[in-house]
């Protein structure tokens, strides 16, 4: 076949046609090979990590989908879809279900023979996020409250109304009643509302196997452990000080209720849970996860097949943007306590809502951080609060200046807790006069040997001075 570069004069030269194609030296023909074998190599990585980056997505997402479980409305109102970048505050119900199906969940709860199909909630807290990522409320609300709640809607008929009951029934009663887990954590959130004034539109439930699978994701946690614990009930053996607990164990230590290190109670339970929910988030924002692509992978994919998120919710690209929004927080900015109880009138064994419970859950629906410690508190003009979070404005006006009705030791948290240039920078207690040592974000008094806070009035465990507790027993250095 001959060229189509003819010689033919009848032809005109037109744009260099006819010239014979430039003759480059060595040097130029390697560095032009060179320049397009790298651009090839980019072009490559790019489609690579676009492909990986797709996969990984793709799978995560269908995760996501998987363990999506729908919200059963309590009224004609649609639940509204969570966008983390709305500038508004997120609230959720975390429930943590005590079952027993499955080994690793036997093995994990202690099984004690009961029936694997006794769905129960473990674990109830209300998280709130703040609007601007600068703080997150957790409040437990145990398992052992007495409670009255309205009926509920399931996916299999209607649960009439109950009065006088154990909180972690509500969940159980509508497993049973409806079948699944849709019907337990839309019961237990919409009991939640109606005990509260909260308008909680989503949830994510967990069980045992998922929190100990999380953990592992992050290689273990650090847990600052005030006393030796044995518990004969899972086999669970820690001594005092810094101990590194893998997911198993960290598990048991927020579970167990029986042997040393525990008064048996639910309500000490909880603190042990805020204590560890408050370690596990510290520990993994010090984890530069971001630059370790494949940790970061498996974190999220173990947390996602553990977690059961309601559909307001369960969105890949809404988590990410949650997580990515709160990656600056300041986490000594997680503020966790037990609601207010005091010991059931008819069954010292059972607790009920104290009436300071409302002062907390005022500060939830007014979207503000639990904590006294704020720029208001030091103004004597402005509304401050007593030991226990309840607003005392109104009160002080009417009994005059009576101290005989306060003991000694809420008139000297509440004043500790209005002065916020007495908090020690290393443990965030505060001394009062008396040598207490007052928690100025609940304005309870600290046990200085296990950094456990209790109510100043009804001397009930609300929950772990961790900071205190870390710097003191164990001697963790503070992190920037």
């Amino acid at each position: 076949m001959t060229s189509h570069r003819s010689s033919n004069s009848k032809f005109p030269n037109i744009n260099g046609w006819k010239q014979a194609r430039p003759r480059h030296s060595l040097g130029y023909n390697v560095r032009h090979a060179l320049r397009t074998t790298i651009i090839c190599v980019v072009c490559a990585a790019f489609a690579f990590v676009g492909t990986a980056a797709a996969a990984a997505y793709i799978d995560l997402n269908s995760t996501v989908v998987n363990n999506t479980v729908k919200v059963i409305s309590q009224s004609t109102a649609t639940p509204t879809v969570i966008d983390p970048n709305a500038g508004q505050p997120i609230q959720f119900a975390l429930l943590g279900q005590d079952t027993r199906e499955g080994d690793s969940n036997a093995s994990l709860g202690g099984d004690d023979g009961t029936s694997t199909e006794n769905h129960m909630a473990d674990t109830t807290m209300v998280v709130q996020i703040s609007a601007d990522r600068s703080w997150v409320n957790i409040v437990s609300i145990p398992r052992d409250s007495i409670v009255s709640v309205p009926s509920c809607q399931t996916t299999n008929g209607t649960i009439p109304a109950q009065y006088n009951i154990m909180f972690n029934s509500i969940f159980s009663t509508a497993y049973q009643q409806g079948g699944d887990l849709s019907s337990a954590a839309s019961c237990t959130m919409a009991a939640i509302n109606a005990l509260t004034g909260l308008d909680l539109q989503q949830f994510i439930v967990v069980d045992f196997q998922g929190l100990r699978d999380m953990i592992d994701a992050i290689g273990g946690v650090d847990l600052c452990i005030a006393t030796d614990t044995t518990d004969s009930y899972t086999g669970l053996t820690l001594s005092r000080g810094l101990q590194h607990l893998d997911g198993t164990q960290a598990t048991q230590y927020a579970r167990m209720r029986h042997g040393t290190g525990t008064d048996g109670s639910d309500i000490m339970r909880t603190t042990r849970q805020q204590y560890l929910i408050k370690e596990l988030f510290k520990q993994a924002m010090q984890k530069n996860l971001f630059t370790q692509v494949d940790q970061l992978y498996q974190l999220a994919k173990s947390a996602l097949n553990s977690l059961n998120i309601s559909t307001g919710l369960a969105d890949t690209a809404t988590l990410a943007g949650l997580a990515m929004s709160m990656k600056d927080m300041d986490t000594s900015h997680i503020y966790a306590r037990t609601i207010p109880v005091t010991a059931a009138p008819y069954d010292q064994n059972r607790v009920v809502w104290s009436s300071d419970a409302d002062a907390v859950w005022a500060k939830l629906r007014e979207n503000q951080p639990l904590t006294e410690s704020t720029d208001e508190s030091t103004d004597t003009s402005s509304e401050s609060a007593d030991a226990n979070g309840t607003d005392a404005s109104t009160e002080s006006s009417e009994s005059s200046a009576s101290t005989d009705t306060s003991t000694e030791a809420d008139t000297a948290s509440s004043d500790a807790a209005s002065s916020t240039s007495s908090i020690d920078p290393t443990t965030g207690l505060i001394t009062d006069a008396q040598g207490n040592l007052i928690d100025p974000a609940t304005g309870g008094i600290v046990d200085p040997d296990d950094g456990i806070i209790r109510d100043a009035v009804t001397g009930q465990y609300i929950g772990i001075a961790d900071r205190y507790l870390n710097a003191t027993v164990c001697a963790v250095p503070a992190q920037d």
